[in-house]
């Protein structure tokens, strides 16, 4: 079993048709985030069973999957990741970490960096140091600080919440959209487990939130409480402040 076999299982799934449709799904065109990416069309169940499949590919093969310039290659990588890294001894698990954090440049869409984070980074700080995460957060990496901010759903599952709040504080005046989807998101994520943490978040920096990140935070809220917060922070005095 090594990465070749895998290539060509993974191949045997492919669409054409499907590929064209990732294209557009994943912004794949010039300017866009995902500029320049490439793929055969394999859907995400096949994905995942071909990554219970090789579940035991040894770190070198994978690495041959996450170099590669095909998307679904890139994700079955980090889906075998994320299977053995829960299952693995401590040595295990830091080198399974310390080749992620080294292959981030190949971490390059939200759908990778969303189905690994949390497992792989946020399950290998969650008894350490946090450091890590602020200096991904402060990257020039869009996917290196969306990886910071996913990584902490690992943490809100366990009822930790400060470093979502903090990473969040961190992210506030990014530019990229994606960046704003994801904080929104660990944020009602937060917010499902302690509502008064999110509520204080939204008192302190509601009014210069961007207003993705606000909409996706209030998203299960009750309907006037949204408009309400919405009308308390327009986005024209967000800008000014």
């Amino acid at each position: 079993m090594n990465a070749a076999h895998a290539q060509k299982e993974l191949a045997s799934f492919g669409s054409p048709a499907a590929a064209q449709l990732a294209l557009r799904f994943f912004k794949c065109g010039p300017g866009q985030y995902g500029a320049g990416d490439h793929f055969i069309g394999v859907k995400a169940a096949p994905l995942r069973q071909l990554a219970r499949e090789f579940r035991q590919l040894p770190l070198s093969q994978v690495k041959i999957l996450l170099d590669s310039k095909i998307h679904e290659e890139r994700s079955l990588a980090l889906l075998i990741l994320s299977l053995q890294f829960p299952r693995s001894s401590d040595p295990e698990q830091k080198a399974i970490y310390d080749f992620y954090m080294a292959h981030t440049r190949q971490i390059n869409n939200w759908d990778l960096v969303d189905g690994s984070a949390p497992t792989i980074v946020g399950g290998y700080l969650f008894p350490r140091s946090r450091k890590p995460l602020t200096s991904l957060a402060k990257s020039s990496s869009l996917w290196e600080r969306r990886i910071a901010i996913v990584a902490t759903q690992h943490f809100i599952r366990k009822n930790d919440l400060a470093d979502t709040v903090k990473i969040s504080r961190l992210l506030l005046k990014d530019k990229e959209d994606l960046i704003h989807k994801a904080a929104g998101w660990m944020l009602r994520e937060v917010g499902d487990r302690d509502l008064a943490t999110l509520e204080a978040f939204l008192a302190d920096h509601g009014p210069v939130m961007p207003r993705t990140m606000l909409r996706y935070a209030i998203e299960k809220f009750p309907e006037a409480q949204r408009k309400d917060l919405l009308v308390s922070f327009p986005p024209a005095k967000r800008e000014r402040m």
